[in-house]
């Protein structure tokens, strides 16, 4: 890659950061009791992870410092966080198979696979804050016990990634024809 397409994957690195920051702030929130999701909160991550690995994990950084400024509290900038590992992932996913995203059934193995992921690790930042007895989330899932935890955060997260990838796909598909665009991104 010569150093224009650096230059102009950092610029798109940095777009999509500002757009994860501003969706959070700005788009409706589902509320459930013990947990709420943003729709359309991982969009930018999911086109970041369209455009390479270094873009992905950059965009999941800004992300979480996004979620770290706005005062959120610590479990969600904590699950922000793990969402370096799920866009690393299926970025190098992605890199590794660039025609993913042309068929449906790989597209929906690429789906369900990265957002397990997703899944799994926001299970591991909540399991590992409520085993540790961080106060807060002890005594949101407390009543309702570890079963909550699986339902609300693993099948949740599992849903709400889904929707997003779905979001993602649908605004990637003009975007990839964009000449620019398609030189410095690893999806075809």
């Amino acid at each position: 890659m010569n150093r224009n397409q650096a230059v102009y994957r950092l610029v798109l690195a940095a777009l999509l950061v500002a757009i994860g920051i501003i969706i959070p702030m700005t788009f409706p929130k589902i509320t459930l009791p013990l947990m709420s999701f943003t729709l359309a909160s991982h969009v930018a991550i999911f086109l970041a992870m369209f455009l390479a690995p270094s873009t992905a994990v950059i965009v999941a950084l800004g992300t979480t410092l996004g979620f770290f400024l706005s005062g959120l509290p610590l479990e969600v900038t904590l699950r922000a966080l793990s969402h370096v590992v799920f866009a690393l992932v299926g970025s190098l996913w992605i890199l590794k198979r660039p025609q993913v995203l042309k068929n449906r059934g790989e597209a929906v193995a690429f789906c369900v696979g990265t957002n397990l992921i997703h899944a799994v690790m926001e299970l591991i930042v909540i399991s590992a804050l409520f085993l540790g007895g961080f106060e807060r989330v002890v005594n949101n899932f407390s009543e309702a016990g570890y079963m909550a935890i699986l339902l609300l955060v693993g099948l949740g997260t599992l849903v709400h990634g889904s929707v997003d990838f779905i979001i993602s796909f649908l605004v990637w598909q003009p975007l990839k024809k964009v000449p620019g665009l398609s030189k410095v991104a690893s999806a075809k």
